[in-house]
């Protein structure tokens, strides 16, 4: 009797047979950079993608390569893992990279709300705007998938986007899941209106 798959095991599934996400993770695991993690964007849609029987890649702007670095919190420290990650993806795919441990520094300047300063690269999901959006994943010396979705998965195999409890509503997060629901019509806002 075979045991029914959770959505990790799923998850891990439609990841792995994703062969450009795995070339970025395999670039991502070669930077050795403190606790990182591929996160977001590129993890859910890849798997709605699946889900909705459309092409690899289909919506994904960026690929977000996040770590936590918290020995020196300068720009200039940050800019060089940046630039050393370019180089690694040689333009390949669109990765945007950022230190987790910095976050604070920039945060409300940015996106007008305050922003904690964090004492982990996975504590970051826990402030990301949607439910679906805190996922993170990242590929293991011995290349297994570890999965953090403190949120859980069933947001993102459900095809629903939902607002982070935690945190005060994103202002742009529903024009984004409006975006959003044109690629993938599966998709299900719950708990705010869309535009």
């Amino acid at each position: 009797m075979n045991k029914p798959r959770t959505h990790e095991d799923r998850l891990r599934a439609i990841l792995t047979a994703d062969q450009d996400l795995m070339a970025i993770l395999r670039i991502a695991r070669s930077l050795a950079l403190p606790q990182w993690r591929l996160v977001a964007g590129s993890i859910y849609q890849t798997v709605w993608n699946h889900l909705s029987g459309l092409p690899r890649g289909t919506g994904i702007k960026d690929y977000d390569l996040i770590y936590f670095d918290g020995s020196d919190l300068s720009w200039t420290a940050e800019d060089i893992v940046i630039k050393t990650a370019e180089a690694a993806f040689a333009g390949r795919w669109p990765v945007e990279v950022r230190n987790q441990a910095r976050v604070h520094l920039w945060f409300e300047r940015r996106f007008g709300a305050p922003y904690p300063q964090l004492r982990s690269a996975d504590e970051a999901l826990g402030h990301y705007a949607a439910v679906v959006h805190a996922v993170g994943v990242r590929l293991d010396e011995d290349g297994r998938l570890d999965i953090a979705a403190p949120f859980g998965l069933d947001d993102m195999f459900g095809l629903i986007v939902r607002p982070n409890p935690l945190r005060e509503i994103d202002k742009g997060l529903a024009a984004k899941t409006a975006r959003a629901k044109a690629i993938w019509p599966g998709l299900t806002p719950v708990g705010f209106t869309t535009p």
